[in-house]
């Protein structure tokens, strides 16, 4: 796309604060190009950002056509899952118009868990869990016994909310069977693991099926309440750090997670005769042992995205277009060494529904600062104003040298937004952390060996005094 004096056109699809990310990056791209997004509601950052805003499902393939007819887009950039799996890159692809995402093929690697179990044990690629793929009831009672403790997953898409936990959502043996049950019955299969004791954490890889580009770990957070109590929600915040890694994780355990997408991504390219274009998100656990795969999606996550972009230091339409059209280059420093700590504002009945004539308000002051990153999720904007939904409001971002020094800031912000929301406070605190790296010594048996100081973390800032030590 560089050279050309053409100014250019992006449609961003997506309908959540990770789109507005990246329709954000977008325009910081030289030169600016004029940006369009397909969503599903009238979200602030998305009409305050873009030349024009449709608002189509994001599941109706046929309604795109008209769109990229009238936009003619020079690129397209998809964000959520969904697009992907009804085949909106095939439908773009179909139209002439490159795009940032797997085709509906090599996406099968997010909407179908047993097809990616199956995946890496043809192609020998360490990380599964012990599973079973069960297309009937036969053997299952059997195998719950023998693993004891276990999670049970549908086959497809639930936006994080399908998977049940033994002890935590299956209270017996009969909840267990029952649950599997219902998927057996409502899409033919269902997938049971052992049910893993360790720390999450996720790399986000960006590729055009040759050159990997692999992003910052980042931690989610996902339970609705401080102290993650409560149940999962779409994720209530994340953080990152400036070493790339995360306080709990051995150098060996970031290795682990780069070879084990690099694999995926050469495997995807074998099994189904195409390259994987986009961004492949290992979901991963470290345990005693190791890391395990937990799943992979076919695209940013969200909240993760909200850490990492900010931090791209490439310019970002090149970045997606290299990927769209395969002709991607490494990359010597893609990101900036800085924490960052990313914290959801959500309606207070969340994740119950919430009533959608409420306002909120959040203060320009932190609109206009380079060491913090409103994005905005599921508002709506109505007559100036923008207004609550039953789903997350949108994320501030704190960037800064430590996680200690990024979390004041987004903390701050959080606590200044006007309206009936709230905001887990605990994301990217001191003790949280430790509570992480503490669960990892003792499941490794390391003690104090395994810590790092907190410069190699980037955990605390070295300067003496510093306001979280006086909390």
């Amino acid at each position: 796309m560089s050279g050309s004096v053409e100014k250019k056109r992006v449609l961003v699809i997506g309908k959540d604060a990770r789109t507005d990310a990246i329709a954000e990056k977008c325009l910081a791209s030289s030169p600016e190009p004029e940006v369009y997004a397909l969503t599903e509601f009238p979200i602030p950052g998305l009409i305050e950002k873009c030349t024009k805003v449709f608002m189509k499902p994001l599941t109706d393939r046929q309604a795109l056509i008209p769109i990229v007819q009238e936009v003619c887009p020079h690129l397209a950039i998809i964000g959520p899952e969904e697009p992907l799996e009804v085949g909106f890159v095939d439908a773009l692809n179909d139209l002439g118009v490159p795009a940032f995402g797997p085709t509906r093929r090599l996406a099968a690697i997010e909407y179908s868990k047993s097809w990616t179990r199956e995946l890496l044990d043809r192609y020998d690629i360490p990380g599964n869990p012990d599973y079973r793929i069960f297309t009937s009831k036969k053997g299952l009672g059997q195998y719950l016994e023998k693993l004891q403790s276990f999670v049970i997953k549908p086959d497809g898409l639930t936006g994080g909310k399908g998977v049940r936990v033994s002890g935590e959502h299956l209270h017996s043996r009969q909840d267990a069977l029952s649950y599997a049950e219902s998927l057996l019955a409502l899409d033919g299969r269902v997938q049971v693991e052992e049910r893993l004791d360790g720390e999450e954490f996720s790399l986000q890889t960006i590729t055009d099926g040759n050159v990997k580009i692999h992003c910052p770990l980042v931690q989610d957070h996902k339970r609705a309440f401080k102290g993650d109590g409560g149940p999962n929600t779409g994720g209530m915040g994340s953080y990152s750090c400036p070493d790339f890694s995360l306080p709990f994780l051995e150098a060996d355990d970031l290795k682990k997670a780069q070879r084990i997408n690099e694999q995926v991504i050469e495997a995807l390219c074998r099994e189904l005769g195409e390259p994987y274009r986009g961004v492949l998100y290992g979901g991963f656990m470290a345990v005693a042992d190791g890391i395990r795969l937990i799943e992979y999606n076919a695209r940013f996550g969200d909240p993760e995205a909200l850490n990492v972009l900010p931090l791209l230091q490439t310019d970002f339409v090149e970045l997606c277009w290299a990927v769209a059209t395969g002709t991607l280059k490494p990359i010597a420093r893609p990101f900036d060494k800085k924490a960052t700590v990313c914290k959801y504002i959500v309606p207070r009945q969340y994740p119950q529904a919430a009533p959608r004539d409420e306002k909120i308000v959040v203060p320009n002051k932190y609109r206009r600062r380079d060491d913090v990153k409103w994005y905005w999720a599921a508002s709506e904007k109505r007559n100036g104003d923008a207004y609550l939904t039953s789903s997350r409001s949108g994320a501030f971002v704190g960037i800064a040298e430590s996680i200690e020094e990024a979390e004041l800031i987004a903390e701050a912000a959080a606590q200044s937004v006007e309206g009936l929301v709230r905001h887990r406070d605990d994301i990217g605190r001191k003790d949280v952390i430790e509570l992480r790296v503490r669960h990892m010594e003792s499941l490794r048996g390391r003690g104090t060996r395994f810590r790092r100081t907190p410069a190699e973390a980037g955990v605390f800032s070295l300067s003496e005094g510093s306001a979280s030590m006086r909390r």
